[in-house]
């Protein structure tokens, strides 16, 4: 089976690239593309793959734009940090994901489905694909959360959210007025649940609020530092593959 992997982050990319590897071993990477133009020009240009695993959220927009683009018959499994809203989406859609992070059992049973269901995976029109940008462009969004503080369950309003972390394991949410609360989510459900436009995923460990971004410097030749309103237990920053992508998060108002 011959597969392209579509995925902006390198180290991501690789670390699928050696798990299919490692679970069948007969199958060929062809190509790993980092964005929608890298992508839009390689399926423009080369036969079909077998199979293709595609990020949803690139470094120049949602990967749903490259079939606006480009004719797509391959089928696709798309590996997203999107919440229930957004996969049941894809779902819908006759086509199958993997939730970030996950394991090789998680991959396994992939290609099984694909294996088993290969006549499921259909050639989806061009109106299906904008009703599915649509949704994910425009999803639900929650006004406020359920925290417990002091024994007692109290509601925090989303636009006072300054940003969420994760501390050894458990996610917090921090307020303008520098209240942290403990929060029973994962950093996925709370990212689905928020504003894409208003609240941005640094990495793994920070999702912060577009309003609670002070200013943004150089840190080095390769990343760049956020100095928040809010005071951080360390320096924020956004590596040299999401500068772009950070940055027109940042104009895009």
């Amino acid at each position: 089976m011959r597969i392209v992997i579509i995925e902006d982050e390198i180290k991501a990319a690789k670390s699928l690239s050696a798990m299919i590897t490692k679970l069948r071993p007969s199958y060929t990477i062809e190509a790993m593309l980092g964005s929608i133009e890298t992508a839009v020009s390689y399926l423009s240009n080369n036969p079909q793959p077998d199979l293709i695993f595609m990020d949803v959220q690139l470094s120049d927009g949602l990967s749903f734009e490259i079939f606006r683009m480009v004719k797509v018959t391959a089928p696709v499994i798309f590996c997203t940090a999107f919440g229930e809203y957004a996969m049941d989406a894809i779902k819908s859609n006759g086509v199958d994901y993997l939730l970030k992070p996950f394991a090789a059992a998680d991959l396994e049973a992939a290609f099984e489905k694909v294996d088993t269901f290969k006549t499921f995976f259909q050639q989806r029109t061009q109106s299906d694909w904008q009703e599915l940008i649509k949704r994910l462009d425009k999803p639900e969004t929650k006004t406020s959360f359920l925290v417990m503080h002091n024994n007692k369950y109290i509601t925090v309003r989303t636009e006072n959210i300054a940003y969420v972390y994760i501390k050894f394991e458990s996610p917090y949410i921090v307020t303008f007025q520098q209240q942290k609360y403990t929060i029973s989510q994962t950093m996925e459900q709370l990212q689905s649940q928020l504003s894409a436009k208003q609240f941005y995923r640094l990495n793994r460990q920070y999702l912060v609020n577009f309003d609670a971004i002070k200013e943004v410097e150089h840190y080095s030749a390769r990343k760049l530092a956020l100095q928040m309103s809010v005071p951080t237990e360390e320096v924020l920053t956004v590596g040299k593959e999401k500068i772009t992508h950070f940055l027109e998060w940042m104009e895009n108002r």
